[in-house]
């Protein structure tokens, strides 16, 4: 290369590193003053010194060694070499490299320490937990070793170990190389192939690999209490694995020590050759594959196979007391509930627990609902999803639909959307809106009790005042925030640009002015001087933060706004819950985020996938996916709040007993995480079970509630979480839902998560599982119904539902001849008196652009979720009618399956005949045999009656067009509109 083509390659590398090392250097100066605005320096400081320390530290080691045995190679090249053809074509690599000797072994060092350094770095939290990490106070059953050496020891001793078998084989390969090239080693030629300073050499660097292996055996050895058993099909040694494979790797860490010692000794003391050696090493292979594989493989074989069911007992019980133990699942406290009681009892209709609390407004079907009565302005927002809380007003406890007024950057107009506009006007939402669940008013809208723009409501259909208090109403920090939709606040003099929000007249806020307001909280990071806006200029590659006039002496800069990312950068080792939500407490909105501390090496522990188990119908609908995670042990440790105004973020300890929240904290100098003591009276008000906690531990449940080795091998008593009710062939689960109600053996109402789980290969009920705190302390139940149980699972009684004349009839009326979409709510599944009762709120969306579903109808079923069914204008009306089909069936007559409904003007149908008899019949029938197959638990049976009953109902409505009679199943008119349902013995207010 010509001398100017060696500068311009200088210059254009010099470039390179610069930009590289500016880039580097503006993220962290920004990630500092970022750390300072939210008084965290201490986790910036923390992991940045640890991940420049294992940089130094592993890089300078690993470059030492290789570094070293590739000088030693040179300085044991040997002074004559013989005249070969071989060597004339090597000579001209050693006038290359000889002259600069140094600066190529120095080069090669610094790459390989540069590569080990830099992959060290990942491993800072296996290294923080490594030194600060302490006893679990449990140990494991094999060895009897305290459970935090496989927890905070363990992994970053297999990384070590890795890291030595690196260094050892790259300084294998490059002394081999350096000695190659200045013969030390011969592949041609008379005499030795190879020095005895090479054999020496390379023969020593070999047997420390070898030693290297026999500390991989020993780590084996615990480890093997990690691995998957296939036999019992659960995690942890098996029988096979600690009656041959376990003594075999003990026996196999002591022939590799002899191994390593031979190759030392006869390569170089006696024989001087490396054919003993070469027998050594292939003695060893032959031994790994002999004891460390035929002799496990044939244990397994002819020894555990023909009796596996109580050969892996005592290693199956291990299993399943460690993983209750390892996912908070050994305090689930199992109650029987007998669901014998199958007609409606009189007792509903007076119930003061469990029916007036039962919520209908389903939180992702109204958060359109929410978007178009409540946004005003289109870059308004509420989100996919809306969240359940519980507030007490007017001395009653109650929970509510809630979401909150953000600005959505997205929904921007093109005339609204450029810089000024985007960062210094639109700049945060207004309000967090809540209705009581339980609710509706102005045919089917919600009850809205708060989120006004105003002092009072605009609205006829809401609240005269607010009745959940924000003090501070505006939404700065928010889920509907991304990386790059960054505020930038504070102005000079009295003039205020913020748009605040929508102020109209005659009381139409969609219309009108604005009031404009400056942001005054503490959160934000400075960019009044020159060099904070060249910074920020060159982070977001924007001139505007040097040139536009909207960035003042007094601007600040909010960003990370989305508060589930201000949680995890201020806590990166806790892994966070995918649903935050927002509650006012003590005036503010806060957004609450619950923090997990995870572990991947509890022995015996099942290990699941985090986002595989946590998927369901709402996964990215207003909630966070988790990363692909497998963990096998994790604590809901942190409570974790973001004010929703300032950003400042607040971690709190809530569970006072995890050992890795221990570690964490001493970490990061002992005050990170604030004690459980200081969790504010009200903030403990709105904690809730979190969401893929309990979804996690539900799935679990679904197996690891048999706890008899046996049982458990045979799998026959296991569960499984049903998929969604209203479109099963999905395969989408469905989700657990949030329920402020009274199960039995509770002594009171709860604000509980709730999910039904059916038996495995079947729809009928199996058990309800729920989470909730009793005081403070989190409890997991179950309700486990009798195995030969009639209940009904959810999909079953959707179905059922569904189809059922009479209400099949009337959901074709309000799907208006194809112009609305009927949707389904949240079905519920409330234990009841020795029985279940269902719930299941019925939406109407117009075909309309704009339009929104209303709640118009209720379906309720109690028993087997087939006899008795209703579809109701009201919950109240549905109980009612509920309780009077049981007050027939306690007097000896049963109600019909589809029973008739008063024709126009109040007269009862006349009898049917003819053809239309005879079509009622078959619909009869083919309810019948719906029943029949549905008992059987035959699918295919079931598919078929369902399609028979489809026809017959269908033969019937074709028959009835042409006839005067109405359907025995149903009446063909709609039935009178209504102000919309509501629970019972709740008022509804009208507009």
């Amino acid at each position: 290369m010509s001398r100017r083509g060696r500068v311009t390659v200088g210059v254009l590398l010099g470039v390179f590193v610069l930009f590289t090392l500016l880039g580097w250097g503006v993220n962290a100066w920004t990630d500092w003053l970022w750390f300072d605005e939210v008084d965290y320096t201490a986790v910036f400081t923390g992991v940045l010194v640890t991940k420049l320390a294992l940089f130094g530290a592993v890089g300078a080691g690993v470059a030492l060694v290789v570094g070293g045995n590739l000088w030693l190679a040179y300085r044991l090249r040997p002074l004559l070499r013989p005249h070969s053809a071989e060597q004339a074509t090597l000579e001209r690599y050693r006038i290359l490299i000889a002259p600069r000797i140094r600066t190529w072994l120095l080069l090669v060092a610094v790459l390989v320490g540069l590569f080990a350094g830099l992959s060290a770095q990942g491993r800072w939290g296996q290294w923080m937990l490594f030194r600060n990490g302490g006893d679990f106070g449990v140990k494991d059953p094999e060895f009897g070793v305290d459970i935090g050496f496989y927890v905070f020891q363990l992994p970053f001793w297999r990384y070590l170990l890795g890291l030595g078998f690196t260094a050892v084989v790259l300084s294998v390969i490059g002394a081999l190389a350096v000695h190659y090239i200045f013969g030390g080693v011969r592949l041609q030629g008379v005499g030795d192939r190879m020095t005895n300073a090479a054999r020496a050499h390379l023969t020593s660097l070999v047997a420390v690999f070898v030693l290297l292996k026999a500390v991989a055996y020993v780590l084996d050895r615990r480890a093997m209490l990690l691995e998957y058993n296939e036999s019992a099909k659960l995690y942890g040694a098996g029988y096979a694995d600690i009656n041959a494979l376990l003594p075999a790797k003990e026996i196999l860490a002591y022939i590799s020590i002899v191994v390593a010692i031979a190759i030392i000794v006869f390569s170089n003391a006696v024989m001087r050759n490396l054919v003993w050696p070469g027998i050594s090493l292939a003695l060893l292979g032959i031994s790994a594959v002999a004891i460390g594989g035929i002799y496990p493989w044939a244990v397994q074989t002819f020894e555990v196979k023909p009796s596996a069911k109580d050969k892996e007992a005592p290693y199956i019980e291990r299993s399943i007391a460690a993983t209750r133990n390892a996912f908070g699942l050994t305090e689930a406290k199992s109650s029987p509930y007998a669901a014998n009681n199958l007609v409606p009892p009189a007792s509903l209709a007076t119930d003061t627990s469990v029916v007036p609390n039962t919520r209908l407004l389903d939180p992702q079907l109204v958060s359109e609902t929410y978007t178009q009565l409540q946004q005003v302005r289109n870059f308004y927002d509420f989100g996919p999803k809306l969240d359940i809380d519980r507030y007490t007003v007017e001395g009653r406890t109650q929970d509510y639909v809630v979401g909150v007024r953000e600005i959505n950057y997205a929904e921007l107009t093109s005339q609204q959307n450029n810089w000024i506009n985007r960062h210094t006007v639109f700049t945060h939402g207004y309000g967090l809106v809540g209705a009581p669940a339980n609710q509706v008013v102005c045919g089917g809208q919600p009850y809205f009790v708060s989120g006004y723009l105003g002092e009072k409501a605009q609205e006829a259909c809401s609240a005269p005042t607010e009745q959940i208090q924000a003090q501070q109403p505006r939404i700065y920090y928010g889920e509907r925030m991304r990386d790059s939709d960054y505020a930038i606040v504070g102005q000079t003099g009295d003039r205020n640009v913020e748009f605040d929000r929508p102020t109209g007249s005659g009381g139409d806020q969609s219309s009108g002015n604005g009031v404009n307001y400056t942001y005054d909280g503490k959160g934000g990071v400075a960019i009044g001087s020159f060099p904070r806006k060249l910074l920020y200029a060159i982070k977001e590659q924007e001139s505007n933060f040097l040139l536009s006039e909207a960035v003042n002496e007094n601007s600040k800069l909010l960003y990370v706004r989305n508060p589930r990312d201000r949680v995890e950068k201020v806590a990166p080792f806790l892994t966070l819950d995918g649903d935050p939500y927002p509650a006012v407490i003590d005036g503010r909105i806060q957004w609450i985020v619950d923090g997990y501390t995870t572990a991947a090496t509890y022995p015996y522990a099942e290990q699941v996938n985090l986002q595989a188990e946590t998927a369901d119908e709402l996964t990215n609908k207003g909630t966070f996916q988790l990363a692909r995670e497998n963990v096998n042990y994790i604590r809901n440790s942190v409570k974790a709040t973001v004010d929703a105004y300032d950003g400042t973020v607040k971690l709190y300890q809530f569970d006072d007993k995890d050992p890795v929240l221990r570690a964490w904290n001493k970490a990061f100098g002992g005050d990170l995480v604030q004690p459980r003591s200081a969790i504010p009276a009200e903030l403990m008000a709105h904690l809730r079970y979190p969401a893929d906690l309990f979804k996690l531990q539900r799935n679990l449940l679904a197996k690891f509630h048999v706890t008899d080795p046996g049982a458990f091998y045979n799998g026959d008593d296991f569960w499984q979480v049903p998929n969604v009710p209203d479109a099963p062939d999905t395969g989408q689960k469905q989700p657990p839902y949030y329920l402020y109600t009274q199960f039995p053996g509770q002594e009171g109402p709860r604000f509980q998560l709730t999910s039904a789980v059916t038996p495995i290969g079947r729809q009928n009920l199996a058990a309800l599982i729920s989470g909730s705190y009793v005081d403070g302390q989190p409890r997991l139940e179950m309700l486990e119904l009798p195995d030969q149980t009639r209940i009904s699972g959810p999909v079953q009684v959707h179905q059922q539902m569904t189809n059922n004349g009479a209400i099949r009839q009337q959901l074709s009326q309000l799907n208006a001849d194809g112009k609305a979409q009927v949707q389904y709510g949240n079905l519920l599944s409330l234990p009841f008196a020795d029985g279940m009762l269902y719930v299941e709120p019925v939406y109407v969306k117009s075909n309309q652009q704009n339009a929104y579903p209303l709640l118009q109808k209720v379906l309720l079923s109690y028993g087997d979720g087939g006899s008795y069914v209703v579809l109701a204008n009201s919950l109240a009306d549905g109980i009612k009618q509920l309780v009077e089909q049981g007050k027939q069936a306690a007097a000896g007559t049963p109600p019909a399956a589809n029973p008739p409904l008063p024709a126009a003007g109040g007269n009862q149908p006349p009898a049917l005949t003819g053809e239309l008899a005879a079509a009622a019949a078959q619909v009869q029938a083919a309810i019948a045999e719906v029943k029949a197959a549905q008992s059987s638990g035959d699918f295919e049976r079931y598919g078929k009656a369902l399609k028979a009953l489809d026809d017959a109902v269908n033969r019937f409505q074709a028959l009835s067009k042409n006839a005067t009679a109405p359907a025995p199943t149903g009446s063909s008119a709609a039935p009178p509109p209504s102000p919309g349902p509501s629970a019972g013995g709740t008022p509804t207010p009208s507009g």
